[in-house]
C-alpha cells in the first residue's frame, strides 16, 4: 500500500533532493495522516461517549492533535520549498525543522493533556462501559496506527524529514497508547475493574516521552548539529580521487534544511605544484560535488612543503608530540620558518569536541614534547575544534 501512494501521487526513482519532488512526498504523507486520524477521531469519540471511557476519549483527541500536526507538516514543506529572496538568500529550508519542532510541542501538550485528565478520573473512577464493537475497532486503530508508523518512516528516510520522522514516532506513540486504553477496557469487561485512569497515566508518560525525544532532536537540527560521520567518511573516500589533492581539513558543513548544504574545507596541495594547474583541481572538485552530493562547495587551497626531508621530519615530530598528548589530538596547516640558529613551527591543533583540556594546557604539553627533539625550535600553535 505504502509503495502504491508513492508511486501514484509522488512518483517513483525521483530525485529526493529536489525541493518539488519532496513536496510531492510531503503531501502524499499529510494528506493520508489528516485523513486516517480524522477517520480515527470519529471512531474514538463516538466510542469513548457511549462507553464512557475517558481514556478513549483522550484518545481520540490524541489523534485529532495528529491530524492538525500533518496540517502543520504540509505548510511546513510549503513554506521550505519557496525559493531564494531578497531577505532569505539561501532560502527558507529550516521551515521545515521549525514546523517539526511545533509537531513535538503538539505532542507534548497532548501527553499533557491526557495527563491531567486521567489524574481526574482516579479521583473520580468511572467503570466504562465496553462492548465488543468497541474492543473490535480499538484493534483496528492499532494496527492502523501501526501502518502508519511504517508509512512515515518509509518517507521520512526516503527524503530525509526531521518533520515526519517525528510524525512517524507520533504514530507509533499512538500504538502503545491505543493499546494500553485496550488493555483497560479488556480488564473492565471481563474482571469488572476500572484501571482507565491509571492506563491514561501510562499512556500519557509514553506519549510525553516521545514528543520530548523528537523535540531534541529537532533543537539539535535548529542549533546545528554534527553531520552524519558516514557523509563526512564519503566526503574524504571522494577526495581521494584527485591526485592533485593530497589532503582536506577544517572541513566545515552548514545545514540550511535539506537539500541546501553549504560545505568548505582546506585542500592540501604540494607547495611546488603550478598554482594554475592546482586552482583548475580546486574548481574541478566543487563541480563535481556539487553534483555529487548536492551541495555548495567553497574549497581553500592550502599549499604545504611536500619534497623537503627536514621540514617532512620536523612535521613527523609534531603528529607524534600531539598523538602523545592526547590519541585524539592531530594538527594541520603545518609551516616552518628557518634562521640562523633555530626555527619557527606554525600550525594548528585540533582538539576534539568535548575534551576536558583547556586550549592553553594542550599547547604548553605539545610544546613541551616537541622541545624534547628539538629544544632550539619556537612554536606558534592555534588551537582549535572540529567542526564535524
Amino acid at each position: 500500500m505504502t509503495d502504491l501512494l508513492i508511486r501514484i501521487f509522488a512518483g517513483k526513482n525521483q530525485d529526493v533532493t529536489d525541493v518539488k519532488v519532496r513536496g510531492r512526498y510531503a503531501s502524499v504523507a499529510g494528506f493520508t495522516g489528516i485523513v486516517l486520524n480524522i477517520l480515527l477521531f470519529i471512531g474514538k469519540l463516538t466510542l469513548g461517549i457511549i462507553a464512557g471511557s475517558v481514556a478513549i476519549i483522550a484518545d481520540a483527541f490524541n489523534n485529532v492533535s495528529d491530524a492538525g500536526s500533518s496540517v502543520v507538516t504540509l505548510i511546513g514543506f510549503r513554506l521550505a520549498a519557496k525559493p531564494v529572496d531578497k531577505e532569505h538568500p539561501l532560502g527558507h529550508g529550516r521551515l521545515e525543522y521549525v514546523s517539526g519542532f511545533i509537531v513535538d510541542m503538539l505532542i507534548v501538550l497532548v501527553g499533557f493533556e491526557l495527563l491531567t485528565s486521567s489524574f481526574d478520573k482516579i479521583l473520580n473512577p468511572e467503570l466504562p462501559n465496553v462492548g465488543n464493537v468497541t474492543l473490535l475497532l480499538l484493534g483496528v486503530a492499532i494496527l492502523v496506527k501501526l501502518w502508519l508508523f511504517f508509512f512515515y518512516r518509509k518517507i521520512a528516510k526516503t527524503i530525509h524529514s526531521s518533520s515526519i520522522k517525528a510524525a512517524a514516532f507520533d504514530s507509533l506513540s499512538d500504538c502503545a497508547a491505543t493499546s494500553l486504553v485496550l488493555i483497560s477496557a479488556v480488564i473492565a469487561r471481563v474482571w469488572g475493574v476500572g484501571i482507565d485512569g491509571w492506563a491514561g497515566i501510562l499512556v500519557a508518560a509514553f506519549i510525553l516521552f516521545t514528543g520530548a525525544k523528537a523535540a531534541k532532536e529537532t533543537i539539535d537540527l535548529l542549533l546545528g548539529s554534527p553531520p552524519d560521520p558516514e557523509f563526512i567518511q564519503s566526503i574524504y573516500e571522494f577526495v581521494k580521487g584527485y591526485p592533485q589533492i593530497i589532503g582536506i581539513h577544517d572541513v566545515m558543513v552548514h545545514d540550511y534544511g535539506p537539500g541546501r548544504k553549504i560545505m568548505s574545507f582546506h585542500a592540501e596541495v604540494p607547495s611546488d605544484s603550478d598554482i594554475n594547474i592546482a586552482h583548475e583541481e580546486v574548481d574541478k572538485l566543487e563541480r563535481d560535488m556539487h553534483e555529487k552530493f548536492g551541495c555548495i562547495v567553497t574549497i581553500h587551497l592550502d599549499p604545504i612543503v611536500t619534497n623537503d626531508p627536514f621540514v617532512n621530519e620536523v612535521r613527523a615530530v609534531a603528529e607524534t608530540a600531539a598523538k602523545t598528548v592526547d590519541p585524539d589530538f592531530s594538527i594541520h596547516d603545518f609551516r616552518m620558518t628557518v634562521g640562523e640558529n633555530s626555527f619557527n613551527l606554525i600550525f594548528d591543533l585540533v582538539e576534539p569536541a568535548g575534551c576536558k583540556m583547556n586550549a592553553s594546557d594542550a599547547e604548553r604539553l605539545v610544546v613541551e614534547e616537541i622541545h624534547k627533539t628539538y629544544p632550539n625550535c619556537f612554536c606558534v600553535i592555534k588551537v582549535e575544534h572540529p567542526f564535524v
